[in-house]
Order: C-alpha cells, then sequence, then structure tokens
C-alpha cells in the first residue's frame, strides 16, 4: 500500500464547499469541495480525519490542570482544529483543517484552510 509524505506546505484560507452543511458549524465534517486560488476542488474520497483540540501560546496557561485534560479531549471554545485528508478529483491528495479560533469580534466564525499537499510513495526510501 503507496504512504503518503508532504510535498508542499501552503497553510492558505479556502472557501469549502457542503452538498449538506454541517450540523454545528463549529464541528465541521468533511466538505465535499473547496475552492482555492479561483480553482475549484471536489473531494472524490476522505481518507483520514483528525482533531487537534491543544491550547497554544498565552491559552495554553489560562486553565487549570483538570479542566484543560477535559477540554483537550473536547475542545473549548474557539480552540482547535478539525483535520481532514482528502482526495479530490484530480487525484492530488491534500490536508486541509477548520480552525475553530474567531478572526475578531464580529466574526465568530472559524475559518478553513488548505494545509499541505501530499505524494503517493512505495514506503521504501535508500540511504547512500
Amino acid at each position: 500500500m503507496p504512504e503518503l509524505t508532504p510535498i508542499h506546505f501552503f497553510d492558505e484560507p479556502i472557501e469549502v464547499l457542503f452538498d449538506q452543511p454541517p450540523t454545528l458549524e463549529k464541528a465541521p465534517h468533511c466538505p465535499n469541495g473547496f475552492i482555492w486560488n479561483k480553482v475549484t476542488y471536489r473531494v472524490t474520497a476522505s481518507l483520514s480525519e483528525w482533531t487537534d483540540f491543544s491550547r497554544r501560546g498565552k491559552m495554553s496557561k489560562n486553565m487549570r490542570p483538570a479542566h484543560a485534560a477535559t477540554a483537550a479531549v473536547r475542545g473549548s471554545l474557539n480552540v482547535g482544529r478539525y483535520y481532514f485528508r482528502v482526495e479530490v478529483e484530480t487525484g492530488q491528495v491534500f490536508d486541509i483543517y477548520y480552525d475553530r479560533a474567531m478572526k475578531n469580534v464580529d466574526d465568530r466564525k472559524g475559518q478553513w484552510f488548505v494545509y499541505r499537499e501530499m505524494e503517493k510513495t512505495n514506503g521504501s526510501t535508500t540511504v547512500e
């Protein structure tokens, strides 16, 4: 089975497309496509999903340890990312994510990003 290795890192904002919008906006499911640099990519397969509810920077020190442990599993307000590894109709594989952090008090919604492009490899490496 081929392995996937990152070939390009982007971390750029995207607009996502849902055939059926998520019930909970801050806990989305995998989108059906995304628009990035004026190109529409339709998702043909969701290869994997994971979350990261780590608190970073100042946010990592503003909770009692017991509450921080619970938040690391469930997430907390405006903290956390939902990651999706998707294959698109061109055959490319991307890691995209939804960041729950709000931009500002007037825009409390999170943002979507294309994180990186992955490449299928056979898993073997040569050492010289």
